[in-house]
């Protein structure tokens, strides 16, 4: 018996060498894979029950496999915005399928982050695996679920269409001259029948002349560049600090209003004696110190004023910052005109943050938030039960799957334009390699020495 025993055991350090040989051979296939981890075989001795005193009967030894799942590989830079790593605790949520998914299709778990975005815009690495991310709503949060991967969908960066963004704010930096020369027409400027600076915009043979007048540009709802104008007239001696303004569209016919075709607003700017304005006391936007604002209602709408209806837009609030307008004994002059607000614009490139959140960058400077990729997390990551290209799913000994925000709750953070390194060591495995083939020739001789000790057991009967 023991004679057959050590047949045994041979044969089974042959099995468990050859399983050592087919991860180490992994190992190496593998040393450039993205975020590959290292598979080892560790061998534990198997003990045969000694039934009969004096003899020995072997029992052999088995191969015990582990990928060592949980151990990160060094993150590198690479040139591409959609590759992902994770540093960190965590894997990506991928799927097989982008477009229709359900929560019947399954998801698997990679940290393998080299993606691209394919011809239907999907993200999708070179496994052919669709990255998931929980989607932006419209008032710009995610729906972060721990547990429900139903709330998570395949990411898509090009079905978004264009963007635009509505003016909202316009500061203006200018200089008025106090020491300019009052116009012979600001005597009969107080006469607001015949003396309108709007009247003169769009008629210079009628209406008051402005001293100087500020153009800006404003963005409708629909992308359109509109005009508006600030026109400033000089007050009389007796008021050296005070100017006539008017706000008026350009041209005239792009607003609605109870007044004046195209006057937005009417009234003074004042000044302190040191040159700075003085809100309190202007009346541009009605009552001194009035919020510098106006309303501008939908086209079709019954506000005063409005968007003209031929336009077709919609309602839109201006904040105008007028605290850099100053007025000084020197040129007037403008320094400089910034708002907000974008036209029409198209994708040009997709950037992911530290927090996972995927944004579309337009070319006019949009930035328009898509998801927020979803870190999922298990108690015993080593435990996940490997798939072919690079992924796990979830599994009884990996523990219960919960998904966290990157970078919150000890999941790791997402670093973009980077790349997560395999963790094959291959002086290490060209090591166990020699030790292997060593092992694995040490349990032939067994074999052939049982096999000789077999034949002289024969040749006795002989």
């Amino acid at each position: 018996m023991s004679i057959n025993s050590a047949l045994l055991t041979g044969v089974s350090g042959l099995v468990a060498n050859s399983s050592a040989l087919a991860a180490i051979s992994d190992n190496i296939a593998n040393v450039n894979t993205v975020a590959y981890k290292r598979n080892v075989v560790s061998f534990a001795n198997v003990v045969t029950a000694q039934t009969v005193k004096g003899a020995y009967s072997a029992g052999g030894v088995e191969a015990v496999s582990r990928q060592f799942v949980s151990q990160q590989g060094l993150v590198q830079a690479s040139g591409s915005s959609t590759d992902l790593a994770i540093s960190g605790d965590g894997f990506f949520v991928v799927s097989n399928k982008g477009a229709g998914l359900t929560a019947a299709d399954a998801r698997s778990f990679t940290r393998s982050g080299s993606f691209t975005v394919d011809a239907n815009g999907y993200l999708i690495n070179q496994s052919n695996y669709y990255l998931q991310g929980w989607p932006t709503k419209a008032d710009g949060t995610y729906d972060v679920n721990p547990s429900d991967l139903s709330k998570m969908n395949s990411i898509n960066v090009k079905n978004l269409g264009s963007a635009v963004a509505p003016t909202t704010d316009i500061t203006i930096s200018a200089n008025l001259n106090k020491a300019g020369v009052v116009s012979a027409g600001e005597a009969a400027y107080n006469n607001a029948t015949v003396a309108s600076m709007t009247d003169y915009a769009t008629d210079p043979t009628t209406g008051t002349k402005p001293d100087f007048v500020i153009e800006m540009k404003v963005i409708d709802s629909a992308g359109g560049s509109r005009k508006v104008a600030l026109a400033l007239l000089k007050d009389d001696s007796a008021n050296p600090n005070r100017w006539h303004a008017e706000i008026y569209s350009i041209p005239t016919t792009d607003t609605t209003t109870g007044g004046r075709p195209g006057q937005l607003a009417r009234g003074n700017l004042m000044f302190n004696q040191d040159g700075t304005i003085d809100l309190a006391n202007t009346t541009l936007f009605g009552a001194p110190g009035a919020v510098a604002q106006l309303n501008l209602a939908a086209s079709g709408a019954a506000g005063t004023p409005r968007w003209s209806n031929p336009l077709g837009v919609a309602a839109q609030t201006l904040d105008f910052d007028l605290n850099k307008i100053s007025q000084y004994a020197a040129t007037s002059t403008v320094n400089a005109i910034s708002s907000n607000g974008a036209g029409v614009g198209n994708i040009v490139s997709i950037d992911v943050n530290g927090e996972g959140i995927v944004s579309a960058i337009y070319d006019n400077s949009q930035v328009r938030q898509i998801a927020k990729i979803g870190i999922a997390t298990f108690p015993n990551a080593d435990g996940l039960q490997a798939i072919s290209g690079n992924a796990y799913r979830s599994s009884l000994p990996a523990g219960q799957l919960t998904m966290k925000e990157a970078g919150v709750g000890g999941a790791g953070r997402i670093s973009p334009s980077s790349l997560e390194a395999s963790k094959v060591d291959l002086s290490a495995e060209f090591t166990g390699l020699i030790q292997t083939q060593k092992a694995y020739s040490a349990s032939s001789k067994i074999i052939t020495t049982a096999d000789q000790m077999l034949e002289e057991l024969i040749n006795i009967k002989r």
